[in-house]
């Protein structure tokens, strides 16, 4: 990789212009609720692991502060997204889960439904019975094939995870998944792939309107800078990438307070810190990250997306 990419917020390594994305609406908050996480991918992008405590468990009590901001601020958030490391470690996920519903918010939890989630499956049926489809979980695979799967993420995580998702589809909850793509796979022997998996495992889910399948993330890979002028080129949008509509929420390790980032992806950055608050975090965001590049302007991801 050209190490003298991604330095200056403002400027490319050419000397060129860097492209950069508006807010032109706060839709979805994420919370990171912490980075520990009951698995050890090989290609987590974000390194989760049972050891990674960088970032550390989000409190109900912060939440609520952030739910407050937003009705004080009539801010237009539709969802509320959780994701981590694995939220159904964090001790205080239940009392967040309930707190956002009760605001009236839909949620979105990401999870690897790998063990961890089965001592909260009487409080998760509750909450499923009370706010129904407005509890959305969005089960990790690396990938449709329990040989690859298993590869990233250990011996037989691929046969808990799908039983695990068998027994959230079979008692109703919102459920969709998050896959990846292999780079000599197109979406359509992903789409086929992925339903012969549900189908052994007697799943029944919408793949057309529940399957999210992300680009292959390859650590070190060179990728371009964006420009202003890369717009035009790529025929997109700065309105389309997802720090346009979106924000997270992390503690760091050490740090009294959460503060707000441009979204899931640059978590330890310090130059993207924006804030504490989401009224400080309204500024424009230079795409300062290669992850800016290589997952969201050309890899197309987003991942509020549900469909």
């Amino acid at each position: 990789m050209n190490n003298q990419k991604f330095q200056d917020m403002k400027i490319t390594a050419k000397g060129e212009q860097r492209a950069y994305v508006e807010l032109t609406g706060l839709e979805t908050l994420w919370f990171n609720t912490g980075t520990l996480c009951n698995l050890e991918c090989k290609n987590c992008y974000i390194e989760f692991s049972p050891k990674n405590d960088r970032l550390s468990y989000i409190t109900d009590e912060e939440v609520a502060a952030y739910l407050d901001e937003i009705s004080k601020e009539k801010l237009p958030v539709k969802m509320i997204g959780l994701t981590g490391g694995e939220p159904f470690l964090n001790p205080y996920i239940i009392k967040v889960l309930t707190l956002i519903l009760k605001s009236g918010l839909e949620v979105l939890v990401l999870t690897n439904a790998n063990r961890v989630l089965k001592r909260h499956q009487a409080a998760l049926l509750e909450l499923k019975e009370k706010y129904h489809d407005k509890l959305h979980l969005r089960v990790s695979l690396d990938h449709f094939t329990e040989e690859i799967h298993d590869a990233e993420r250990g011996e037989g995580a691929f046969s808990r995870t799908m039983e695990q998702l068998k027994w959230l589809n079979e008692n109703g909850f919102n459920l969709s998944l998050a896959s990846r793509s292999l780079l000599t796979e197109t979406h359509e022997e992903s789409i086929i792939g992925h339903e012969k998996a549900l189908s052994d495992y007697g799943i029944k889910i919408n793949l057309a309107e529940k399957l999210v399948v992300f680009p292959e993330m390859l650590s070190g890979r060179d990728v371009p800078e964006i420009t202003t002028d890369c717009w035009n080129i790529l025929d997109k949008s700065p309105a389309q990438q997802m720090c346009a509509t979106e924000r997270m929420i992390v503690k760091r390790k050490g740090e009294q307070k959460p503060v707000v980032m441009p979204c899931t992806l640059l978590a330890y950055d310090d130059k993207f810190v924006m804030g504490q608050s989401l009224k400080e975090s309204e500024d424009k965001v230079y795409l300062n990250h290669r992850f800016c590049a290589e997952f969201c302007v050309l890899g197309g991801a987003s991942c509020s997306s549900t469909n």
